[in-house]
């Protein structure tokens, strides 16, 4: 049985796994937009006793943006360079020192070139990534993102995450219709079940408010506004332990590096001409004490001997030299509960496992949605028409939001190592099908690159990775051992993507054109 009829037999049977989970959810679920909450005035009663100063004059601001980081910046000047007067209210103006959020995606920077960004990469020693290097029990191979089709500037960038925030920050403040100031959002201000704006400590202490039609809360992953406008549903898969590899060079050039370890994955990517991230994935809440010296043993005695020679000797200097940081992952599906005047964006409205480094497509793939919402609409004053608009955000960001989610969360369970059999024959197959070439590679990157979000595209290709599995199993002679792991494989890959859809929402993922909606869904949805 050649490759070829192995892939098409793997995608019958994961097509028609996928309809039959698809028709009992369907009946077990109908998720469509939720209905807009009318909630009582608690920000305005705590404020009685309070004296405030309004910081805007009513009618001067169109919108507030809180937080300035990647999503809230570039939707800024986004919307500043439509004609909107925009007030941007940031915790911190300084430089951010983040150990993620230093790889874009080509799938993002496609997005940065849409929205007229595409030069805060430049100027920061940003690196051009063409794809991916991966390393399982001394075997490796390359996968390159399928990029024939674009010119040769589209790739993704990796970088220091602080220098990237600082120059979309920069071109925002740009623009003369951008206030941006640094202060601490402490409250929305509702008024009716309507959000009016916002109350904040300004650098110097003072108490004010901001009024608007629409505030749009952008204030990172551990968002003190979210539980205002969402029913979060937080999980920390690991944690990440982070160092800077100096003066060295990777295997592969211009390519992230992926070693599929024990217990987890690490990371491999360039920040700059010089520097290379390094990212080991620690699995659970907990990741060894710095502190009494646990975290340089585990690095040096079960995490070096599993990284490419050819970086061992920087890692150990990384270690000795003792900036090492750490940071907890989470994720998060969208669960919105729509407010009239206000949405959440970016990492305070949805988070994935940051392996795949979508984040910041999914958050630019966003701001492009809402942009085009929004563009009709000169007057933002006109609240039941605004409402409408943003109901229809939550179904149109669907398709692509929701593949980066669950391909994310599934690549990093599959990638794990596992005592059980049949998972680690699914993480075998997932690395031996990426070395196939030709589209058994190209159709998984274009995904992951987010070239191409498409979700059916990604049920038939996880489900294709299966079959692959079973038939490297049962080929040549089956035996009823062989068999048994083959089924629970089956059954593995199943308890795997099922639940990670299920979350994101089967209809509104797979299905998003039957979705209600206010704004062409139907057309925009399949274009």
């Amino acid at each position: 049985m050649d490759y070829q009829f192995m892939m098409m037999f793997g995608a019958l049977v994961a097509s028609i796994l996928g309809l039959l989970f698809l028709q009992s959810s369907r009946g077990k679920k109908n998720s469509g937009v939720a209905v807009m909450k009318i909630r009582k005035n608690e920000c305005s009663k705590r404020s009685e006793n309070v004296t405030h100063h309004s910081a805007d004059v009513a009618g001067s601001t169109d919108i507030i943006i809180v937080g300035a980081g990647v999503a809230g910046s570039a939707l800024a000047y986004t919307l500043a360079k439509d004609g909107r007067q925009v007030h941007v209210i940031e915790r911190d103006l300084t430089e951010p020192d983040r150990i993620v959020g230093e790889l874009l995606q080509p799938g993002g920077y496609l997005k940065l070139i849409e929205l007229g960004l595409e030069d805060c990469v430049n100027q920061i020693d940003a690196q051009q990534v063409f794809g991916y290097a991966l390393y399982k029990d001394g075997k490796s191979t390359k996968v390159s993102y399928p990029l024939e089709n674009f010119n040769s500037d589209v790739s993704g960038r990796s970088f220091h995450n602080g220098r990237f925030i600082q120059r979309m920050r920069e071109k925002a403040a740009s623009l003369s219709n951008v206030r941006l100031e640094q202060g601490s959002v402490t409250s929305l201000i509702e008024e009716e079940g309507i959000i009016k704006g916002v109350t904040y400590k300004t650098k110097t202490g003072q108490e004010l408010t901001a009024y608007s039609p629409l505030t749009v809360v952008c204030d990172g992953c551990c968002s003190n506004l979210r539980r205002s406008l969402s029913k979060p549903k937080v999980e920390i898969p690991s944690c990440f332990v982070g160092l800077i590899l100096e003066n060295c060079e990777l295997p592969y050039k211009n390519h992230g590096h992926v070693i599929l370890a024990d217990p987890s994955p690490i990371l491999f990517y360039p920040i700059s001409s010089t520097e290379i991230r390094c990212l080991v994935d620690v699995p659970g809440q907990k990741v060894p004490s710095t502190s009494n010296g646990e975290m340089t043993n585990y690095l040096k005695t079960v995490v070096a001997p599993q990284i490419p020679r050819e970086l061992c000797s920087a890692f150990m200097s990384a270690i000795d030299k003792g900036n090492i940081r750490t940071m907890t992952n989470r994720s998060m599906p969208a669960a919105p509960s729509p407010t009239p005047g206000a949405l959440l964006l970016g990492d305070s409205f949805n988070m994935r496992h940051p392996l795949t480094g979508g984040g910041m497509t999914v958050a630019l793939s966003d701001i492009v949605v809402l942009r085009d919402l929004l563009r009709p609409l000169r007057n933002l004053n006109d609240a039941p028409t605004l409402c409408k608009h943003l109901q229809s955000f939550y179904t149109l960001r669907k398709p692509v939001a929701s593949t980066i989610n669950t391909l994310a969360g599934a690549l990093y369970k599959v990638f794990c190592a596992s005592p059980d059999p049949s998972r680690n024959e699914l993480r075998l197959a997932c690395f031996d099908y990426l070395s196939l070439g030709g589209a058994f590679t190209n159709g998984p990157i274009a995904i992951l690159s987010g070239l191409n979000p498409r979700p059916l595209s990604l049920v038939k290709h996880f489900f294709a990775v299966a079959i692959y599995g079973v038939g490297r199993l049962l080929l040549p002679f089956p035996s009823p051992k062989r068999m048994l792991i083959s089924a629970r494989l089956i059954l593995d890959a199943t308890s795997i993507i099922f639940p990670i859809i299920k979350a994101e929402g089967v209809r509104e993922m797979l299905f998003p054109a039957s979705m209600p909606t206010n704004y062409g869904v139907q057309d925009l949805c399949l274009s």
